[in-house]
């Protein structure tokens, strides 16, 4: 009985770890700095041009002038090879992997006044392995 609900541990450990996690604005897949600089210019690209390239942003802020600013995030997070040795993923888990992130502030007319696009390493670590 005890191999069995072992065995039912580790089969439940591989199939929950085996595959890659995202969260955040799909959009962002494919971009980075350079594609997203051929979409958005400074000075032209509206509010409503964004909103069509991008979607709805994550997340709304306002400066202390009452400028709107949008942000989108995608991360994309895959299981790191410690989490397949039998036992030890019984202790923790790690991830890794990347993170985009774009900032769009727009000025009193609605128009791109400034963007920043980038992209990260992150990584995930609970247990052990934190």
């Amino acid at each position: 009985m005890k191999k069995i609900a072992l065995a039912a541990i580790v089969a439940v450990s591989f199939a929950t770890l085996a595959g890659c996690a995202g969260t955040g604005n799909d959009s962002l897949r494919s971009e980075t700095e350079a594609t997203v600089s051929t979409k958005i210019a400074e000075g032209k690209t509206t509010k409503d041009d964004v909103r069509t390239m991008f979607g709805s942003p994550m997340k709304t802020e306002f400066t202390d002038g009452g400028l709107e600013i949008w942000h989108y995030e995608l991360t994309k997070l895959h299981s790191d090879a410690v989490n397949f040795i039998p036992v030890v993923n019984l202790f923790g888990t790690s991830a890794s992997g990347q993170k985009k992130e774009l900032v769009v502030l727009f000025d009193s007319h609605n128009v791109v006044k400034r963007y920043s696009m980038s992209e990260s390493a992150v990584s995930q670590k609970t247990g052990i392995f934190n």
